[in-house]
């Protein structure tokens, strides 16, 4: 690893450990209740996934905004919406250095302690493939110096504890069910928390591991074979034929299965605990 992105990594791991007092109360919970119109009225939010997860991103912006003035970076947002990743962070003495910030969020399994739902990585597809390459990329892959994950875990709230058609006012506030509490954050280079299965239906998105004890020491499948093999591996998902002992052939889309065909060292693959990433 290159000394600036080690310590890019450091800085943006140390700033994100101050996250949670920002945005939770003393209890845990998360200091959003809600949306509010110019008669002072309150409106609670959904605990729908895609809602918190924008909420979030707005919430966390003006903490990144300063992270980024204080460690001297300039903040590019995506251009659009399916726009790999959802900020870059340019040196502002030397724009030729950049870093590849995606938030994602996720939350703990009910019942299975442990476990969170899983998120995506990013695409395999183009962008990844063809590393000069700019479509639904804000910069071509290989300007990037890091591409990391900023990752927010937490609990969802009992849905039967949330009504949404009520109009409340501020001094409401209190009473109002947090739709997320015991918020988390980390940071981590997105190969190293990686899992060898796709992460979102027929979509061609990386998805991570679920074990938040392995999301939070970074030891996804690839993180003991290295970052080459991470590229490698999803840069031929799928596209590679292997002849099973049966005669027949099958597309190679498990880790296990690519480095055996590349006569690579198995014995570093980390498998993946418990609950199936998300598919």
């Amino acid at each position: 690893m290159s000394s600036v992105r080690s310590q890019f990594e450091s800085d943006l791991k140390e700033f994100v450990g101050t996250f949670r007092d920002g945005i939770s109360t003393e209890k845990g919970d998360w200091t959003i209740k809600g949306f509010v119109d110019v008669y002072r009225n309150v409106y609670t939010i959904s605990s729908d996934t895609k809602i918190v997860s924008k909420i979030l991103e707005i919430h966390l912006f003006p903490l990144l905004l300063e992270f980024a003035n204080t460690n001297n970076y300039r903040i590019v947002l995506a251009d659009h919406q399916n726009y790999y990743p959802d900020l870059t962070f340019v040196d502002a003495d030397n724009p030729s250095i950049k870093f590849a910030v995606d938030l994602k969020t996720t939350y703990r399994v009910p019942g299975k302690p442990g476990y969170c739902n899983g998120f995506t990585l990013g695409s395999h597809g183009m962008y990844f493939t063809d590393r000069t390459s700019t479509k639904n990329i804000q910069f071509p892959y290989s300007e990037y110096d890091g591409h990391f994950c900023l990752g927010v875990l937490y609990d969802r709230a009992v849905k039967k504890d949330i009504d949404e058609t009520k109009r409340l006012g501020l001094d409401d506030l209190e009473s109002i069910v947090s739709v997320i509490s015991n918020i988390d954050f980390f940071v981590a280079e997105k190969w190293r928390i990686a899992s060898d299965k796709g992460g979102s239906g027929n979509t061609a998105n990386i998805g991570s591991i679920n074990h938040i004890d392995d999301i939070l020491a970074e030891r996804g499948m690839f993180s003991k074979l290295g970052e080459e093999w991470f590229d490698d591996y999803w840069m031929n998902f799928g596209k590679i034929s292997m002849t099973t002992e049966d005669g027949k052939t099958k597309k190679i889309t498990s880790l296990v299965d690519f480095v055996e065909y590349k006569g690579g060292p198995i014995e570093l693959i980390v498998p993946k605990r418990g609950l199936r990433s998300k598919q």
